[in-house]
């Protein structure tokens, strides 16, 4: 620890050449046995920032080291910078987002160094000014620091770039949501622990009452994991957030309940034991998913009118699938439910449940806007016609915990 520190402080102190695209470390150490690289650097005129400034990131190599190594990146609180985030990894309970897998690199960024930097974009209600400030789609230029240092950690380190996952808690949270849902061609799922408002995404992802303009591409999102509580005021609009998820079919596993402004995950599943049941460090970008709408599984959200909700609740959270096949011509893809003998849980696992599906990230089998598709489901068929967007939705489709194969054919 202490060599870990004396290292980290002798780092900060060396220069720095503002704009410089040829980042290297400039001190190593370790943590937890992993190698620790710390790199300071300076802002790159496509950026966008006013003023030159100095900023810090970290990499944590995997304990063994290895090619092609997945990557966790993380977005600390409004409370911590780069350091002490780092530092939470020391002890289990401490911000147990910020702890990334022992064989995974892991990307530790910082917003805290200089003044109005930050990645939530201020974005919640009572933060008028920065509201002000950051609304609308455009990134701003933080956000494409985040996504530009992401992509130069994947080609520096050979990482697998189908595996690349994004995270945070409380203000890194609403960064995760808000930079990681559109950037869904980066991240392969993201995850929020009590993002600190919903406003960032809502506004980056033209959420209503906005809606995405004609020029504008939007690839399809990461899958989405947030849990929050109805008793932090921090999670204020979740309804809205939640409610716009669903309706524009993006892939979204919400949990809830009593817990706060919480960051252990050990007292949290005392309240809600689903937090980290979803695999999410496994879902590929470069695999198709189904993204569920309208779920019979799902509990009635305490947001916006029930706020003194002590009961635990979910959004998707039993749906499972595994790919089998993408062809040009056909795509299959198995569904079902958790069982209880693979999900310990105090919550009671549906028998069934029907939901809207929608395909999303298709690799191979390509249909235009308009364009009629069969679909086999078990012993269901049907036809249904591709989306404004090329979309293909499988509405009320009943789903067991015996896996039944879903084929979309040409």
């Amino acid at each position: 620890m202490k060599q870990w520190l004396f290292a980290l402080l002798a780092a900060v102190s060396l220069p720095v050449l503002a704009g410089e695209n040829d980042w290297t470390p400039s001190e190593t150490s370790t943590i937890n046995g992993r190698l620790l690289e710390v790199i300071r650097h300076g802002v790159r005129k496509e950026w966008g920032y006013q003023a030159p400034q100095q900023d810090t990131f970290m990499v944590i190599h995997p304990k063994s080291e290895r090619k092609n190594a997945p990557l966790y990146v993380v977005l600390h609180s409004a409370g911590h910078d780069v350091k002490s985030c780092v530092e939470c990894t020391l002890k289990v309970g401490n911000h147990d987002i910020y702890h990334s897998p022992d064989d995974f690199y892991a990307l530790y960024l910082d917003c805290r160094a200089n003044k109005g930097d930050w990645w939530w974009g201020g974005m919640h209600k009572d933060d008028a000014n920065l509201i002000k400030k950051n609304s609308g789609g455009d990134p701003t230029p933080v956000e494409r620091r985040v996504i530009d240092t992401v992509k130069w950690v994947i080609k520096k380190y050979g990482i697998d770039e189908n595996r690349v996952y994004l995270c945070g808690n409380s203000m890194g949270g609403s960064g995760t949501l808000g930079i990681g849902v559109r950037n869904g061609d980066i991240f392969a799922a993201i995850k929020a622990n009590v993002p600190a408002g919903i406003e960032h995404v809502s506004n980056r992802m033209y959420f209503p009452p906005q809606s995405v303009p004609e020029n504008v591409r939007i690839p399809d999102p990461p899958v989405v994991i947030d849990y929050s509580a109805p008793n932090d005021k921090w999670s204020s609009g979740h309804e809205r957030f939640v409610l716009a998820m669903n309706d524009r079919k993006y892939a979204l596993y919400f949990y809830w309940g009593a817990f706060g402004h919480a960051n252990n995950h050990a007292a949290i599943m005392k309240v809600n034991d689903l937090i980290n049941s979803f695999d999410w460090l496994n879902v590929r970008k470069n695999e198709a998913y189904p993204a569920f709408a309208n779920a019979s599984s799902n509990n009635k959200m305490p947001w916006p009118d029930n706020m003194e909700e002590k009961a635990p609740g979910q959004i998707n959270a039993f749906f499972r699938w595994k790919n089998i096949g993408d062809t040009k011509n056909k795509l299959e893809m198995s569904l079902f439910l958790a069982s209880s003998s693979e999900l310990k849980t105090t919550f009671e696992i549906p028998k069934e449940a029907t939901a809207d599906v929608s395909l999303r990230r298709i690799q191979n089998m390509k249909v235009k806007p308009g364009k009629t598709v069969k679909w086999t489901f078990g012993s269901t068929t049907g036809e249904v016609k591709a989306g404004a967007d090329a979309l293909i939705t499988i509405p009320g489709l009943k789903i067991t915990a015996e896996p039944a194969t879903l084929v979309i054919s040409k």
